[in-house]
């Protein structure tokens, strides 16, 4: 394959991986629809969007040209993911309790010191793309691994309870699909070793919730769950992105 075949190729698979990524952070939507329908957060947490907010922030530093030239596909999506957060975040601010409101504040206040932190060391003790690269990029896997596993507090649900009602399959596969993008875009033209290792993982953790997805399902009808109400954990799990893109969840 000729360099401008790779750079047409991972151009492709960059915007397919995009399209995908925006799919996962707009999985929370129906979630904020409730929430504002019943004008109380009920049992959900904050927590998931604060840390998306924090996953996008480092994959947009990580995509700068003063850190990773050639990745404005990772800025993109993950600045579309971190609007779409704190838009989650201010509608969840607005019907909650004081208490979490004071949560939002202080994690969002923290998460804004540590990320200004974390560009003055790169900017001040780096200088070369390579080593800033590897800097702020083994902080993105960190926090990719932690956006794709997020879900596997409801596969734990679904062995106990032997039912996929809390485990959603469009989810599910949209995590599989974001992270096998991503993982493809990291090979093509120069390898990149923080999109592959966050996503390649991602994709694995998506493939083994199909997987479980598909066990139950193929045992039978689930026993019906004697709580109709939605668990708390069924928020934003998947994303992130890498996008990292983290993705790509990048």
């Amino acid at each position: 394959m000729t360099h401008e075949s790779q750079a047409l190729a991972r151009t492709i698979i960059g915007i397919i991986g995009n399209v995908i990524s925006f799919g996962l952070f707009l999985s929370p939507a129906p979630t904020f629809f409730r929430i504002w329908k019943k004008k109380t957060t009920e049992e959900f947490h904050p927590y998931p969007y604060l840390a998306c907010v924090m996953n996008c922030l480092f994959w947009i530093f990580y995509g700068i040209p003063v850190v990773h030239p050639d990745s404005t596909l990772v800025i993109t999506i993950n600045g579309i993911g971190l609007a779409m957060e704190l838009i989650y975040l201010t509608i969840f601010a607005i019907y909650t309790n004081k208490r979490n409101r004071g949560i939002i504040a202080l994690f969002l206040l923290g998460e804004a010191v540590l990320y200004t932190g974390i560009i003055v060391i790169t900017l001040l003790c780096f200088h070369t793309h390579k080593m800033r690269s590897m800097f702020v990029g083994i902080i993105c896997v960190v926090f990719g691994i932690i956006m794709y596993g997020s879900p596997l507090s409801i596969v734990r649900k679904v062995f106990k309870t032997k039912s996929v009602e809390f485990l959603p399959f469009w989810l599910c596969l949209a995590g599989f699909a974001n992270g096998a993008v991503w993982f493809t875009y990291a090979f093509l033209k120069t390898f990149d070793p923080y999109l592959c290792t966050g996503n390649g993982i991602g994709g694995l953790l998506g493939l083994f919730q199909l997987c479980v997805y598909a066990y139950f399902t193929y045992k039978g009808p689930p026993p019906k769950a004697a709580d109709d109400s939605k668990p708390s954990e069924v928020q934003l799990q998947n994303t992130a992105t890498n996008t990292n893109a983290s993705s790509p969840p990048v």
